[in-house]
């Protein structure tokens, strides 16, 4: 099974599938209209993708079945961050300040928190799964304890952070602001080092550890070290401004996936011992769509391995221990007592098949007796 690139156009979600054996090719494999607005955020698991618009809404789709499964309608307001950890659960924010944790199994909001005093504006959750962050439009950045259902700490920021990112390891994250990146360290909770670009930046992931994907507002990707905020390559990856950046591994080998307004979707490899060298171009696909946000799904029955914020999540040790805490602190995730947001908590199942894009409808040909 190869990877599934899912890329944000208008109000539509397009897949396509790079072929990994030998030269790789990218062939399209189902366009969907999603949504009744362009779409702002997307997230995958092994086995969803889950998509937010601003109409509002969180549609999810089954990947391994190939359907569409239903919509979630908790939120008023764009839907700007969606974040799964692990198969278990989804974080999602809105520009309506709420948080809500979404349990996976029977898509039901376990939790609504009424994060920000303005728009949530980004969200990450610690490896452990014990943790998460969020800023907002309020110029704030809050520390959530998961196991609790609380939030633990507020820092006040400057200005409002756009991005907020925890490293696979978990040791270290980084907030942006406009063109600013920051770099915290955990046990200290202070700045140890700061990365400014000429445009705003538009997106960012980490490659390892220590090694920072940043795209802004032009057509170039720059590779940064975290330890020494040193720019160590950069090359033009596209025509037009870079949306998104994805990044994964496969059999040994990072593969770095960029989504762009010029309507391509582009996969590179990445060779790690020859950082300064610019990434080698896999395939390229053009959608002929304007690109928002891009998001890869991972067959698990394939030896793949995303390398990427929650990379840790996915090993069983993690998965365990999150269990664990679930169970010991069921009570605290459930949130019983929000009966406002049980009573607005709805899935709409939809058992729709996604379209492959390259069908037509054959037409009906007139036979004369």
């Amino acid at each position: 099974m190869m990877p599934q690139l899912s890329g944000g156009a208008g109000a539509k979600v397009e897949g396509v599938s790079p072929a990994c054996s030998g030269p790789w090719t990218v062939v399209p494999d189902f366009t969907h209209h999603a949504h009744s607005a362009s779409l702002s955020a997307v997230a995958v698991n092994n086995r969803y993708v889950v998509t937010g618009s601003r109409d509002e809404t969180i549609q999810i789709y089954d990947m391994k079945k190939k359907v569409e499964h239903g919509a979630l309608l908790q939120h008023n307001g764009t839907i700007t961050c969606l974040e799964f950890y692990g198969t278990a659960h989804l974080l999602s924010g809105a520009e309506d300040g709420l948080i809500c944790i979404w349990n996976t199994k029977k898509w039901e909001c376990l939790k609504s928190i009424k994060a920000h005093k303005g728009h949530v504006t980004s969200l990450s959750i610690h490896p452990s799964g014990k943790l998460a962050l969020s800023v907002g439009t309020d110029k704030t950045l809050r520390t959530w304890n998961l196991v609790e259902g609380r939030s633990a700490f507020v820092k006040n920021l400057k200005q409002n952070a756009h991005i907020i990112k925890w490293s696979p390891d978990g040791e270290k994250y980084v907030t942006v602001i406009m063109n600013k990146v920051d770099i915290y360290k955990l046990d200290t909770a202070s700045i140890t080092g700061t990365i400014t670009t000429e445009k705003r930046i538009s997106s960012l992931r980490f490659i390892t550890d220590s090694i920072l994907a940043i795209a802004g507002d032009d057509e170039m990707i720059r590779f940064y070290s975290c330890e020494s905020q040193k720019c160590l390559c950069e090359f033009k990856a596209h025509q037009n401004r870079v949306k998104d950046i994805y990044s994964f591994e496969r059999e040994g080998q990072h593969v770095i996936v960029t989504a762009s307004s010029d309507g391509y979707i582009k996969v590179w490899n990445l060779d790690l011992n020859k950082i300064k060298d610019v990434p080698s171009l896999l395939c390229e696909v053009n959608t002929k769509a304007r690109l928002t946000c891009l998001g890869v799904w991972l067959d698990q029955a394939s030896e793949t391995k995303e390398n990427s914020d929650n990379a840790a999540t996915s090993s069983q040790a993690n998965e365990n221990e999150k269990s664990s805490i679930v169970k010991k602190k069921k009570v605290c995730w459930t949130g019983k007592s929000d009966e406002t947001a049980k009573r607005k908590r709805k899935i709409t199942p939809e058992k729709q098949k996604l379209k492959a894009p390259l069908q037509k409808k054959k037409k009906k040909r007139n036979s004369s007796a």
